[in-house]
């Protein structure tokens, strides 16, 4: 298995049970590979604000110590930057005023992950990746990078591209809408939870219809919550009355949810005469 990911964190939040699932089996290797140091991210302990990018600039660097201890918290043994450490920079992003969604900046870095001209040096380094691994299942974003980020939408392109070349089985990780709406609900009337809750759609989900895949991820508990742990210029964790919370600099709310759903990219549609597998390597969704 081979998972192209945006930022350092997004390998925990969006697959980090499923990480530890394949990387616990004896007979299934885990590569990870990251697109940036994710150094536009804003950091959430004041006693580590000066590691922004509007301050020393340091964060990435940080945050590769912080990928480091997920990794081990995941057992991921395989961990590689696309184009090695550095090779391009968090492109950052706008908020488009609809939610949580992101859109791209007004000014691009020079080496930003999501210029325009670095497609094909991207593809290729991918690519290459690809052709050493040879991996049967790949895992990466959907098509509108999940909440729009622009360097998670050039994942998408460059891993799709990619996979073109180097044949795979392909998903895309998202949330069921009713699989978000129960998590949510059973937050709503925790005591003390240090978040808001999230509005109507403010978070992102897909029609449980389009599930492919829902992979039962409890027994990777702890192991999330460590990672997540790791993550600690990016991420927020509340634990209480049996429920554990997350959020982002935002302080909106999200749960811990115990499955974790993919889409395959040949499977995209009305998938609801069907019954989502509980593993990305079984061939029942062909």
């Amino acid at each position: 298995m081979l998972l192209v990911h945006a930022h350092p964190d997004d390998e925990t939040l969006t697959t980090g049970g499923t990480i530890a699932r394949y990387a616990a089996e004896p007979d299934t290797s885990v590569t990870l590979v990251t697109c940036t140091l994710g150094e536009q991210g804003e950091v959430i302990p004041p006693e580590l604000a000066l590691l922004a990018p509007d301050e020393g600039d340091q964060l990435g660097g940080y945050r590769i110590g912080e990928l480091a201890r997920a990794c081990a918290a995941l057992g991921v043994s395989d961990h590689r930057f696309l184009g090695g450490p550095g090779r391009w920079r968090d492109s950052g992003m706008a908020l488009s005023g609809q939610g949580v969604r992101a859109a791209v900046p007004e000014r691009l870095h020079p080496r930003a992950f999501a210029r325009p001209e670095a497609v094909d040096e991207q593809v290729d380094a991918l690519a290459a990746v690809l052709e050493q691994v040879r991996p049967q299942v790949v895992v990466t974003y959907a098509a509108d990078g999940g909440y729009g980020h622009p360097d998670h939408v050039r994942a998408h392109e460059i891993t799709v591209a990619a996979v073109r070349r180097v044949p795979a089985r392909l998903y895309f990780t998202v949330i069921g809408r009713s699989t978000l709406a129960a998590g949510c609900a059973a937050l709503a009337n925790a005591h003390g939870l240090p978040f808001r809750m999230p509005g109507p759609d403010e978070l992102p989900s897909v029609p449980d219809a389009e599930i492919t895949a829902r992979l039962d991820v409890t027994a990777q508990r702890a192991a999330r919550i460590a990672a997540m742990r790791a993550h600690a210029t990016q991420i927020a964790l509340w634990e209480g009355e049996g429920m554990i919370a997350l959020a982002m600099s935002n302080l909106i709310a999200q749960p811990l949810l115990d499955v974790e759903e993919y889409v395959a990219a040949h499977g995209a549609g009305d998938r609801s005469a069907r019954e989502p597998i509980g593993d990305l390597f079984d061939d029942d969704d062909e």
